[in-house]
């Protein structure tokens, strides 16, 4: 019993906010989902590489999927809630207002998205200083990070943005501030996308040397004076206004937030796999690589001892599993590039035809390469005469050149079915030759990487996981659980409640550890 409640009777909501929709789900103690639900929300791109969105609009559709999932449970059932989203960037004003990051100054467009490549200059001239904070981002400074975001705010929208911000949040802690009305950050999101470094912290040359030494003013409050780990409890759990909002009873636990693919990370690392015969069997739990495949893919790694790979995010302690060092690879487009190519080709309104009796065109597309090539194991030969290089979108790791170009080799005048199916698994096989290209990276620094835990989106197409594994030559797992992100964002509610004393307790059931 737990708070004069039976255990069977408890239940924690995690909140996901994706690229392109806010998800929720009502999870139980064995971390079995009860239920889910789904709003999309807007993007909005005014410009080439610009992508925005809107913090007020997340905030009212994070509202609307948790009443949905709590539906017919009462209040002091759920124990603790747990957020996760994208690494976009939140500006709001001293009133904790909007404040417009276009040039056409509609304060209600006040986040700049994680995939937003505006600042790809600024990023170049952060790279260019070569500071020492560099070496925990693979030696190269991303546009999707949130320092050379920052200052092309400063550079571009000065009077209009820059000099009304009062607060620049990564969206998670954004989620978890409005929920409880406590300004501390997530160790996870300051360590991966803004450069803070425990136990020193900010690194206040690095603010100056890049122009923005104006952040440094009252110990760094407009990014955050205060951090914590994942997971731990915030202020006084949720406000009186934000349970109204949410459908929740004020005082529940929230805990610091992740990163949407380390919450992913985090449901799928440590699962229980004995008895599979997979070669991380009886191996610590460093031997895993958890994939998080949907708009974009992370690759996300840990280690004992912090590992240094060039192009790859990290070393970051304690970023996704409390105690371990993480590298994240990653490929900036890979749904996105897929639904790019496939939606593009001149076949694709006879796909469309086609597929109209199926769950979703790639189901169809799948069979047909099957159909093609009349025997699943030939699928792969397929793609021999058409090659496609995925970075439409630059390259994030290992060779982190946001400047990189797409292509593809082999096209003919033909713009049949069978092209456009031909052309999808190409393009599914340059994204797992990129995982290959990654874990390759990675295991010349030091990782010792043998099975792939996959979820997200893509997770759920089997051409996607089987290329995956035969591009790799390693074995893929994936969650009974499919909707891991989720899992992982209400552990994080669930550590905040303090009905488990460490996420590893949740987290890591069973999994034996090497010392």
């Amino acid at each position: 019993v737990i708070g004069g409640l039976f255990l069977s009777r408890v239940y924690y909501v995690g909140v996901d906010v994706g690229t392109a929709s806010v998800r929720a789900a009502l999870v139980t103690r064995e971390g079995l989902l009860k239920s889910t639900a789904e709003e999309p929300i807007s993007i909005w791109e005014p410009q080439c590489d610009h992508y925005v969105q809107s913090s007020t609009e997340i905030w009212e559709k994070c509202c609307t999927v948790v009443k949905k999932v709590t539906q017919g449970v009462k209040r002091n059932q759920v124990r603790g809630v747990g957020f996760d989203a994208t690494c976009s960037l939140v500006v709001l004003d001293q009133n904790l207002q909007p404040v417009p990051v276009t040039q056409d100054g509609d304060r209600q467009r006040n986040v700049v998205m994680w995939m937003d490549h505006r600042a790809a200059e600024q990023a170049a001239r952060i790279t260019n200083t070569g500071h020492q904070v560099l070496s925990r981002v693979g030696g190269v400074m991303s546009p999707e990070m949130q320092p050379p975001k920052l200052l092309w705010l400063k550079e571009n929208l000065k009077e209009s943005c820059w000099n009304k911000a009062a607060h620049f949040f990564d969206l998670p802690d954004f989620l978890s501030w409005k929920a409880t009305g406590c300004l501390t950050r997530s160790l996870c999101t300051l360590v991966c996308k803004w450069t803070y470094c425990p136990p020193e912290g900010w690194d206040a040359s690095f603010w100056t040397s890049i122009g923005l030494e104006d952040l440094l003013e009252n110990n760094f409050s407009k990014i955050g004076s205060a951090t914590c780990p994942p997971g731990s409890p915030l202020g006084d759990g949720l406000t009186q206004e934000a349970a109204s909002d949410l459908g929740l009873k004020p005082g529940t636990a929230v805990g610091a937030s992740l990163i949407d693919a380390h919450a992913g990370g985090l449901g799928v690392i440590g699962a229980d796999v004995k008895g599979f015969h997979l070669p991380c069997e009886d191996q610590p739990i460093t031997s895993r690589m958890a994939m998080i495949c949907g708009t974009s893919t992370c690759h996300m790694a840990i280690s004992e001892q912090p590992l240094f790979v060039p192009g790859v995010w990290g070393p970051c302690l304690s970023a996704m599993v409390p105690g371990l060092w993480l590298n994240e690879g990653g490929q900036s487009a890979t749904g996105r590039l897929i639904d790019h190519m496939v939606k593009g080709h001149a076949a694709y309104t006879q796909l469309q035809e086609q597929a109209r009796h199926r769950s979703n065109i790639y189901s169809y597309l799948n069979s047909h390469l099957s159909a093609m090539a009349n025997s699943c194991s030939a699928v792969d030969l397929l793609g021999s005469s058409l090659h496609v290089w995925p970075d439409f979108h630059g390259n994030r790791s290992p060779l982190a050149d946001p400047t990189l170009k797409g292509m593809v080799i082999g096209l003919s005048l033909s713009q049949t079915l069978d092209d456009l199916a031909v052309l999808y698994l190409a393009t599914v096989q340059a994204l797992a030759l990129g995982t290959l290209h990654i874990l390759e990276a990675m295991k010349e620094a030091g990782h010792d990487i043998r099975t792939l835990f996959l979820c997200g989106g893509l997770s759920k197409n089997p051409l996607f996981v089987q290329i995956h594994a035969n591009a790799t030559g390693l074995p893929v797992v994936l969650p009974d659980q499919m909707e891991a992100v989720l899992i992982g964002a209400a552990v994080l509610g669930a550590r905040a409640s303090q009905d488990y004393s460490t996420i590893q307790v949740q987290t890591l059931p069973l999994q034996p550890r090497k010392t």
